[in-house]
């Protein structure tokens, strides 16, 4: 299945994202694109360029509660895939789970009796997240916390700056996203 990308401009703290997409649909996003020189084939689809900027800024902006895109799943095994999807489904905008919470949630680790196992396996697949903000793995947090984030200062920021924007955050002073009243739904 061929892959092409999309530059998406955000107003995250991890700056432009970058998504691909097949046939099937969002394979994969990046919040860190890093290299961004790196060649990769660029989406040629007006359609597809269109509907996953429009509704990642519309998002971004406060003004619709999820990317609602296609994804395709090829890039997630049986039991992640499960995991994603029962994230996807069953935790909406403006709230969060744990770990673990997540774990006992979605069936997979049923049997599992070590301490903690089942959260920080969770925790390892949503590092693992091939679609992040598609499939809002922000919304896991820590028992204890907010938990970590892949891309280590920046990427916690990002989460932070995406849990403020679905109003679990208070914003901080700096806060540099749409109204936050208004994409909180409490405006």
């Amino acid at each position: 299945m061929s892959t092409t990308w999309i530059t998406v401009g955000t107003p995250l703290p991890s700056g432009p994202m970058r998504i691909a997409v097949t046939p099937a649909g969002v394979v994969t996003s990046d919040y860190l694109p890093g290299d961004t020189a790196t060649a990769v084939p660029a989406c040629t689809d007006p359609a597809k360029i269109d509907a996953v900027t429009g509704r990642i800024t519309e998002y971004l902006a406060g003004r619709r509660r999820a990317p609602d895109l296609p994804i395709d799943w090829s890039r997630a095994g049986d039991a992640h895939r499960v995991v994603l999807r029962t994230l996807l489904t069953e935790v909406p905008y403006g709230r969060t789970i744990t770990y673990g919470e997540l774990a006992a949630l979605s069936g997979v680790f049923e049997g599992i009796t070590e301490p903690g196992l089942a959260a920080r396996t969770v925790g390892q697949m949503m590092a693992a997240n091939p679609v992040p903000l598609l499939v809002p793995c922000h919304r896991v947090v820590a028992a204890d916390g907010i938990g970590g984030f892949g891309g280590g200062r920046v990427g916690i920021e990002v989460k932070r700056w995406l849990l403020t924007l679905e109003g679990v955050l208070e914003p901080t002073l700096d806060w540099n996203g749409p109204d936050w009243a208004e994409a909180a739904g409490r405006g």
